[in-house]
């Protein structure tokens, strides 16, 4: 017996919706894009035909309340996501909302209590999706005692030499990415399916490329969000953190993060997971069973959960409201110098 057709709704078709999203829905099977919006009818229109969506919305509040619309895919940038996502579960429809979750705290704690008011709706983040191949191996390694102890964490965002001509994207404006810096949350919600969340934060950053001119205006933009940060957190599991993110690190190691234990050393680079423990000389490859070997499976696995055939796994509103208070009490903590404690009250 074929399945009733689940028809999704496109709110901001930007480069990682068409490089995955659209293509990851339409590999499905009883799934339909049914409609798109972007910023502008023009590049709505665009999306559509490239991929042969069949309706075109001016205005995405048209799209939330259309009853032809089953789900809402929102890959908008952040400043929409509080938005769109609190109009679609109350117009019934399920979610599924790109990362980064939101602007702030205070708007994925709203997002999170509209999704739980409405239980029978699907609500999920886009996961962080570095380390899908190795979380598994990493856990059972941990939960084994392979590593002794956990003692200390160190991960680093790094980029090339810093561009000071290129315009100002949105990941530096504020009004656009909220208190979302760089990779930092998408590294963060990594590290909690490895060793779970944080307890408190220092945190000390700079902007370096400032101004930089606006990619709307063509004009002079202050660059409010750093592009040069370490945090130093304390982990709930008792290891210390230290997270560097860094657009100015010319010539440096690809982005990496290491977990130090007491008899052995894990280091993650490059989808690859590299091991040694206590006496031998060197890291060397840490093979990944197949059973654990996970990949991006985002789109079947929020169609999986509409159809309730399983719960969402990666990313939960839950884990998606845990990685905005990190990134919130780093922003925190640059404005006051002070250490400020997880998770966030009021």
């Amino acid at each position: 017996m074929a399945l009733e057709t689940i028809r999704i709704g496109i709110v901001g078709a930007g480069g990682n919706t068409r490089a995955k999203h659209i293509p990851g829905f339409q590999a499905l099977d009883d799934v339909a894009l049914a409609g798109v919006c972007n910023r502008s009818r023009a590049s709505s229109a665009a999306v559509a035909k490239t991929f042969g969506i069949p309706k075109v919305y001016d205005d995405w509040r048209q799209m939330v309340e259309d009853p032809a619309i089953d789900a809402v895919m929102i890959g908008t940038w952040p400043y929409m996501h509080a938005l769109v996502t609190l109009a679609a579960l109350e117009a019934g429809k399920h979610v599924l909302c790109e990362a980064r979750m939101a602007m702030n705290a205070r708007e994925a704690h709203a997002m999170l209590a509209a999704a739980r008011a409405r239980p029978q709706l699907v609500a999920q983040v886009v996961p962080s999706p570095f380390s899908l191949g190795v979380d598994r191996t990493i856990q059972r390694l941990l939960a084994e005692g392979w590593l002794g102890r956990l003692l200390a964490i160190d991960i680093r965002d790094n980029g090339g030499f810093i561009d000071m001509e290129s315009p100002v994207s949105w990941r530096q404006e504020i009004r656009y990415s909220g208190v979302n810096t760089m990779m930092l949350g998408i590294w963060y919600e990594a590290l909690m399916r490895w060793v779970g969340a944080a307890e408190r934060v220092v945190a000390m950053g700079q902007v370096c490329a400032n101004p930089l001119r606006s990619e709307d205006t063509g004009q002079l933009t202050a660059v409010q969000v750093p592009d040069h940060l370490d945090v130093i957190a304390r982990m709930a599991c008792g290891a210390q953190a230290h997270f560097r993110s860094t657009r100015v690190a010319g010539l440096c190691a690809p982005s990496h993060a290491v977990l130090y234990g007491s008899e052995a050393t894990l280091r993650f680079e490059s989808g690859r997971l590299l091991g040694g423990r206590r006496g031998d000389e060197r890291l060397k490859k840490v093979s990944i069973p197949a059973e654990e070997a996970g990949a991006w499976r985002v789109e079947e696995e929020f169609i999986d959960a509409v159809r309730g055939r399983a719960p969402v796994q990666l990313t939960t509103f839950e884990d998606g409201v845990r990685y905005m208070e990190f990134t919130e009490a780093v922003i925190r903590s640059l404005k006051s110098g002070q250490a400020i404690h997880l998770p966030l009250g009021g």
